[in-house]
């Protein structure tokens, strides 16, 4: 549902801020939510505290084994070669 009609934000949008960590008063200033005339302040905090309570999406644990990352991409096995692309 649009929660700030003025700048056209939707309650999906500010969540998936919040779940990637974003305070309210960074998801304001990135989606200007609740900067003109003030009206959805409230439920653009209440979404924003609802996401905040649910904690994080995701936790990855892998202390047990350092990970090595590619220099470029080329020489990543995150994905299968492609007989299109080859390394020059």
């Amino acid at each position: 549902m649009i929660v700030c009609v003025c700048r056209r934000v939707s309650d999906r949008e500010i969540a998936r801020h919040a779940h990637a960590g974003m305070s309210f008063d960074e998801i304001q200033f990135e989606l200007g939510v609740a900067t003109q005339c003030g009206r959805c302040e409230n439920c653009a905090r209440d979404v924003v505290a609802q996401c905040s309570a649910s904690g994080a999406v995701a936790h990855i644990q892998n202390a047990t084994q350092p990970i090595q990352l590619a220099n470029n991409i080329l020489e990543s096995n995150a994905w299968p070669s492609s007989p299109f692309c080859s390394a020059a």
